[in-house]
């Protein structure tokens, strides 16, 4: 059994990847160091790299999937991303990595490998356009303003940024979720059957771009959450590279509204409860400003062990993209994988879950706020806020980087009228 994980294009179930169509044979495939580009030419161009843009992969377990990352692009919204861009004559190299989880500055070399390879082989002086997908937004910005302040690099050549629901102000995962994988690993994880599900879980947020990428990191149950050291060190590179490229226009979108509208999910009451076999009144909470108790953890015939957090907002109901994953049973999230773990521990779980939450708050994703406040996680966002050139927030609060209609044109029409 596979652990259920977070993909650039949301969460996937235990056993699902290995369900997607195929993707249709690149054109042309780069060998990088630390990662693969898969290239597609648009029908316009004669398979010649004429105005390439550059998709990055994200977060997720080992190496880029380009079945998983074709089927998100093209497949899995109401908005097929690379035909269109190929409709505009752009043609389209879709950037993986051959280990998603190791550090952003680590696979920010391989997005610069990339970068130089395609400008290269371009026919003709055509501006790049660079970015990614959730965390790849955050490879591909460091990226870019690393090969401007680097002597050593080429010129990028690239006019446009761009990032599909990134965290630039970092993410969510909820600390009563941490915190029970982690209880879970401890207790259960070299158990033949679910050991490697929950070792592989709580590896990726342990891993160094969960790390990185996330606001308030827990490496333990009974840990404090906060900043992890992977995450100031990243923090610091960043902000001696400049922070941002600049030398280009810069743009984004987010999955979450911009109006300040939260989610539904409303704060300090339980998300998920079990008892059974393994467990004994061990419940979730969301999560509540203030001294809160958002989890207590107990092992049948153990002492409980309280999770604790203080100073926190109520940002698992913030507006932003969710954490969202289908299964046969209908759309979950963060609060469902803990009830789904705690189902396969053999325990009977309350059926009023919270099944998702907030994972990228709007701020984070157009760049305009610190996420650990709560008057901006709820403030609507102005046109002319934060670090980018321009932005679209989404409509409605949904699934992390799914592609529609609305945010997918938008980028289109930007790529178009960059030339």
């Amino acid at each position: 059994m596979s652990a259920p994980v977070v993909d650039t294009f949301g969460p996937v179930a235990p056993g699902t990847r290995s369900a997607l169509p195929p993707a249709p044979e690149p054109h042309e495939e780069w060998s990088l160091n630390g990662g693969t580009a898969w290239v597609y030419y648009s029908p316009l161009n004669r398979r010649q790299l004429v105005r390439p843009v550059i998709l990055s992969d994200g977060f997720s377990a080992g190496a880029s999937s380009l079945d998983q990352l074709w089927n998100g692009l093209e497949e899995n919204g109401d908005f097929r991303f690379v035909s269109e861009l190929h409709a505009t004559g752009r043609d389209v190299i879709i950037l993986g990595y051959d280990d998603r989880t190791a550090s952003i500055t680590a696979n920010a070399d391989t997005a610069i490998d990339c970068i130089r390879r395609a400008v290269n082989e371009r026919v003709g002086r055509s501006k790049l356009v660079v970015g990614g997908f959730s965390m790849g937004g955050l490879i591909t910005r460091y990226a870019l303003a690393k090969m401007e302040n680097d002597p050593s690099l080429p010129d990028h050549e690239t006019g446009l940024y761009l990032s599909y629901d990134t965290p630039h102000q970092g993410a969510w995962f909820p600390v009563a979720i941490q915190a029970f994988t982690h209880f879970a690993t401890d207790n259960w994880g070299d158990t033949p059957a679910l050991g490697p599900v929950l070792r592989q879980f709580s590896g990726l947020l342990n891993s160094p771009a969960a790390k990185q990428m996330s606001r308030w990191h827990l490496d333990r149950a009974t840990g404090t959450p906060g900043q992890a050291p992977e995450r100031v060190a990243f923090l610091k590179a960043l902000d001696e590279v400049g922070g941002w490229p600049r030398n280009l226009r810069k743009i984004g979108v987010a999955n979450g509204v911009a109006t300040g509208a939260d989610n539904g999910v409303k704060p300090g009451v339980t998300a998920v409860k079990g008892t059974g076999e393994t467990l004994t009144d061990t419940w979730l909470k969301t999560q509540a400003q203030g001294d809160h108790e958002v989890a207590r953890l107990q092992k049948t015939g153990g002492q409980p062990v309280a999770v604790r957090t203080s100073g926190l907002p109520d940002i698992d109901g913030a507006p932003g993209g969710l954490f969202v994953m289908p299964s046969a049973a209908g759309d979950t999230g963060s609060f469902g994988l803990a009830a789904l773990l705690m189902t396969l521990l053999g325990n009977a779980v309350d059926p009023e879950v919270v099944t998702t939450s907030c994972f990228i708050p709007t701020i984070s994703a157009v760049a305009a706020g610190d996420i650990s406040d709560q008057q901006a996680l709820y403030r609507p966002v102005t046109r002319d806020a934060g670090d980018l050139d321009a932005f679209l927030c989404a409509g409605r609060n949904e699934g992390h980087t799914t592609i529609t209609e609305e945010l997918g044109s938008w980028l289109v029409n930007e790529i178009v009228s960059s030339d």
